[in-house]
């Protein structure tokens, strides 16, 4: 079970909220709004766990699903911009995203970018040994953290798992997991070949993590994970001591299975 710091979790608290609120239909508040009231009232509460349960509720967001606790219970309010909600009208607005439906334009968007970002540089598409969306590879990873090292678990407090975990700006984290010495890792995975570029990326989430997420005198660290690194990548993280660098195969093996007689 997901661990909580107050005696309700902030799935409930943020229901207490929207109620105390005494919001009207069509009454739009902020996230700024929403973090000043748990600030107030629940201090201990870290704003990108209450940004994560703004997701989780919000009807039009499709990285709700990514916190696989979400059903009909979360349908709470409507996201008309960035950092901008209003209550959930049921009948006047689109139905609730529970999960992905094929051909939805979101799952093709989603798709489209992710094929694009596996091309190399020669133009070629990811071959077999890859997964082929990072998708693919970050439900896998979430999965089975312990393959990278023993003991990574995946991060987890009130309901909200460190998957597509909410770093501020629209910016989403790969996989936020957790060491076996209690230490934050931030994750950030390439289904193709790893470029330099990644660093940057990767130190902007960590020293995020460090401001927003971290206890005091909690380590962080990352990790980039993909298919083949470059020698640039290599090279860019050759002195930063609080980078790790894994490379992953996929390997698949068959047995033959003889006919029934008949």
């Amino acid at each position: 079970m997901a661990r909580t710091i107050y005696d309700k979790s902030t799935r409930i608290l943020l229901k207490d909220m929207l109620k105390e609120m005494g919001l009207q239909p069509g009454q739009v508040f902020t996230t700024s709004r929403v973090i000043n009231w748990f600030r107030e009232r629940y201090p201990k509460l870290q704003p990108s766990s209450i940004r994560a349960h703004l997701v989780q509720a919000s009807t039009n967001d499709r990285s709700r699903l990514h916190h696989t606790s979400t059903n009909a219970t979360d349908d709470l309010i409507f996201k008309v911009d960035s950092g901008q909600f209003r209550l959930y009208e049921p009948g006047k607005d689109p139905a609730p995203i529970h999960e992905f439906v094929e051909g939805d334009v979101a799952r093709e968007q989603e798709i489209t970018a992710a094929e694009e970002d596996d091309v190399d540089d020669a133009g070629t598409h990811a071959g077999s040994t890859e997964f082929l969306l990072e998708r693919d590879l970050q439900r896998y990873l979430a999965e089975n953290l312990e393959c990278i090292e023993p003991g990574l678990r995946l991060y987890e407090v009130d309901d909200i798992r460190g998957v597509e975990f909410e770093a501020g700006g629209g910016r989403r984290i790969d996989i936020l997991a957790v060491d076996k010495e209690g230490s934050l890792v931030v994750l950030e995975l390439k289904v193709s070949k790893g470029y330099d570029r990644v660093v940057g990326q990767l130190l902007r989430y960590v020293n995020w993590v460090r401001l927003n997420v971290a206890e005091s005198g909690q380590r962080v660290r990352g990790i980039i994970v993909c298919r083949t690194m470059s020698e640039d990548l290599r090279l860019a993280c050759a002195s930063i001591s609080d980078i790790d660098l894994y490379e992953y195969q996929l390997s698949v093996t068959t047995s033959k299975v003889h006919a029934l007689s008949v």
